[in-house]
């Protein structure tokens, strides 16, 4: 009997049991028929109506700064340097004395030279007035003029050789760094030092070929320094247009002209922009509008949730589904926060600018601009 009671227990333990795990099954396949029906839960995101905003446009390129001219002071004749009168980084006038040499036995010979013209200047005087008297022939007259010119071409040629020995600036501009010493001895086009001109300054930088057509004389250029704390744009023009392409690069070199400043140097790297045209409406999205792909770039835009479509339409908390289509699109310049879409997006639409990167396409989501940045055209990053 006893047997049988114990049977009896199990049985209605197994069927105790047994009833439990099938509520269990029960309410899992009504939650997984629920979750079915609602869809996949919203993401969460921030949106933005596309707008249009007037863009100049520019072509970019990196350049290099040369001066309008500059030269390496060199000797033309050999000596030792007696007298040095520069500093290296000078500013120096046209004319301005920068070395001398020594000149001693060059005005010794001028000094010879010199009272031989005299000599031979009162020979042909005398030589002149007794021609008419025939008291000399005229083949004297002849040699005496002959002498005198010859030793007058002397002189000259003594006082050119001084002045040579005299190394003064060409033109006006900056010196750079002394590269001789008092004392030294001097070869011909030995290097003392180099001078840059103040009077003009170029940017030298290269475009691709496909800019040709597009490119005129006199085209306005912009300048942008970015060295340590020296930030600034500087206004210029186009100046030359070289008519020949790199065989290497197939790019275009181009030269603009920009006014002295002290902050350019000769052989600095800086930002160029050929100012292409007047001002265009552009449509423009925020930076973070766009999802940035292998295949192509691309932005998320929000659209009504279709009647047909299953899932939740509103939220617990009240906020209304959308669906986030992808949509491919070109994008072009860059402004601040701000990036051109040159094709596949029309001004009007709403597109999603925060967490588009955990979107797919055709992706529930639900529009919280709460604690969103606003984008701006010029935005400033301030220390902390």
């Amino acid at each position: 009997m006893r047997v049988v009671y114990t049977i009896l227990g199990l049985l209605v333990l197994v069927g105790g049991l047994a009833a439990a795990k099938a509520d269990q099954i029960g309410s899992l396949i009504a939650f997984g028929e629920a979750s079915k029906a609602n869809g996949p839960p919203p993401e969460t995101v921030a949106s933005a109506t596309v707008g249009t905003q007037p863009i100049q446009q520019t072509y970019d390129a990196i350049g290099s700064v040369s001066s309008g001219q500059g030269i390496s002071v060199t000797t033309e004749v050999a000596g030792t340097v007696t007298k040095i009168e520069f500093d290296s980084g000078d500013a120096v006038k046209v004319g301005d004395v920068l070395v001398r040499l020594d000149t001693r036995v060059e005005r010794a010979q001028l000094a010879q030279a010199q009272a031989r013209l005299s000599l031979a200047e009162l020979s042909l005087k005398r030589t002149r007035e007794l021609v008419p008297k025939g008291a000399v022939s005229e083949s004297v007259l002849d040699a005496d003029a002959s002498s005198f010119e010859s030793v007058k071409a002397e002189v000259a040629a003594l006082r050119a050789q001084l002045a040579k020995k005299t190394i003064r600036a060409p033109f006006t501009g900056t010196l750079g760094i002394r590269m001789v010493d008092k004392g030294q001895y001097v070869s011909p086009g030995t290097a003392l030092t180099v001078l840059e001109g103040a009077e003009e300054v170029f940017v030298d930088f290269t475009l691709p070929q496909e800019r040709l057509g597009e490119l005129r004389i006199g085209m306005p250029v912009e300048v942008r320094l970015d060295v340590g704390a020296s930030k600034a744009t500087i206004a210029g023009s186009l100046s030359a247009i070289d008519p020949s392409l790199q065989r290497s690069t197939r790019s275009l070199r181009l030269r603009a002209s920009v006014p002295p400043d002290p902050r350019l140097r000769p052989g600095m790297f800086v930002h160029v922009g050929v100012v292409a045209s007047d001002p265009l409406e552009q449509t423009m999205v925020p930076q973070t509008a766009v999802v940035h792909a292998s295949y192509g770039d691309s932005v998320f835009v929000v659209e009504p949730k279709p009647q047909d479509e299953p899932g939740l339409r509103e939220t617990p908390d009240g906020y209304t589904v959308h669906l986030a289509r992808q949509q491919f699109v070109e994008i072009g310049e860059t402004r601040g926060d701000f990036v051109a879409v040159t094709k596949g997006l029309e001004p009007g639409r709403e597109v999603v600018t925060a967490g588009a990167f955990k979107l797919r396409n055709g992706a529930p989501i639900v529009i919280n601009d709460a604690g969103a940045p606003e984008p701006k055209r010029d935005p400033k990053v301030e220390n902390r």
